[in-house]
């Protein structure tokens, strides 16, 4: 069976800069070579996502449309992956910012500005130049990827939404026929409330957010500690 737009599927992927090292992958074996040298343990698993709906890299998610479970190699240009370089995102920054933060900038070393990734190009005397090109802007790229399946449970979708739009933390939730209700933390409601229309236009069923208070400590409800 063909898949198309707002299927959900579950797929096992591999990136690599064509003709050259691996950059992203959810394969284990790939993964540790990506992490090579690094202590930490590498964890790995199948990514759920929506066809169509910008969840993952643009030219993938337009190859996959119209294809079936099974196995795919994806060549895709600069244009269908990250983009072309733009030499207007390379740019000056005071070297007084990275003082003022007592941040030390050395050529190479990447660094968050208020959720834009950048990374230092060279350091002069007063100034840092900083690109905030993705890395890997103007690459054309290759994927290896596996679809194992076409999800159709309703939980496993609702899971994959929460995952990308609300990141990796677990939140409550129910789905019946015609609405889903997902249990939200105060502190996130605004956050929240700008992908509720998107939950409903993916899924095609009523959204409540319902939110939560933090848990109260035993200090606030007048107990004493042990």
């Amino acid at each position: 069976m063909a898949l198309g737009k707002k299927d959900f599927i579950e797929i096992e992927f591999t990136g690599k800069i064509k003709g050259g090292e691996i950059f992203d992958s959810n394969v284990k074996e790939n993964l540790e070579k990506l992490h090579a040298g690094h202590s930490h343990a590498v964890e790995t698993k199948p990514f759920v996502f929506c066809l169509g709906e910008g969840m993952f890299v643009k030219g993938v998610d337009n190859f996959l449309v119209g294809r079936s479970v099974g196995e795919y190699l994806i060549s895709l240009s600069p244009d269908e992956a990250f983009g072309k370089r733009d030499p207007k995102l390379i740019q000056m920054v005071p070297l007084k910012n990275f003082k003022d933060s007592n941040l030390n900038p050395i050529p190479g070393s990447i660094f968050n500005f208020d959720g834009r990734i950048a990374k230092v190009l060279t350091v002069t005397s007063g100034r840092v130049v900083v690109d905030f090109n993705n890395p890997l802007a103007g690459k054309s790229v290759e994927y290896d990827v596996k679809v194992l399946r076409k999800i159709e449970n309703q939980d496993e979708k609702v899971k994959a939404l929460n995952e990308f739009f609300l990141g990796s933390q677990e939140f409550k939730f129910s789905v019946n026929e015609k609405k889903v209700s997902i249990e939200i933390p105060k502190e996130l409601s605004n956050f929240a409330e700008l992908f509720k229309d998107k939950y409903k236009e993916i899924l095609g069923l009523d959204i409540e957010m319902k939110l939560t208070e933090p848990p109260k400590s035993e200090g606030a409800t007048g107990k004493k500690p042990q």
